[in-house]
């Protein structure tokens, strides 16, 4: 694949408790562990930012076929839920549910406009094969 855009980011200063900035200086944060992971908490954390970063990029998806197929999906909105635990393996791992929104359309839409989301989502992609995804989606 080539790569049309690469977003850059460091961690400095610890990990999950420091600070994550991008080379544009757009994301420049504090990072903490959450206190049910036993941290302070008190700033955002990796899954934060994983959850943000799908719910964009999943809703982004779900506008272009919605384009492609000509439907009209104002007032949409996708709410993306990471959740991290123990793998069973000594390891961690993640969860991830997709919260769909859309107004004004069929049942039957509404499911095919997330079933093609979730084929051409980038994300969608690169976790498939690798964790669940669990999408619901409601209409109004």
């Amino acid at each position: 694949m080539d790569a049309l855009y690469t977003a850059q980011a460091t961690s400095t200063g610890g990990g999950r408790d420091g600070h994550v900035r991008s080379t544009d200086g757009f994301v420049d944060l504090d990072v903490a562990t959450p206190k049910e992971l036993g941290g302070a908490g008190g700033a955002t954390n990796p899954e934060q930012l994983f959850a943000a970063g799908y719910a964009a990029c999943f809703h982004s998806a779900l506008q272009s076929v919605a384009r492609r197929e000509g439907t009209e999906i104002a007032g949409s909105s996708v709410r993306a839920e990471v959740g991290i635990g123990p793998d069973g393996d000594g390891g961690f791992g993640l969860t991830v549910a997709l919260h769909v929104e859309l107004e004004r359309v069929d049942r039957a839409v509404a499911d095919a406009l997330v079933a093609g989301a979730h084929q051409v989502c980038p994300y969608s992609n690169a976790t498939r094969g690798n964790l669940d995804v669990d999408i619901t989606s409601s209409v109004r």
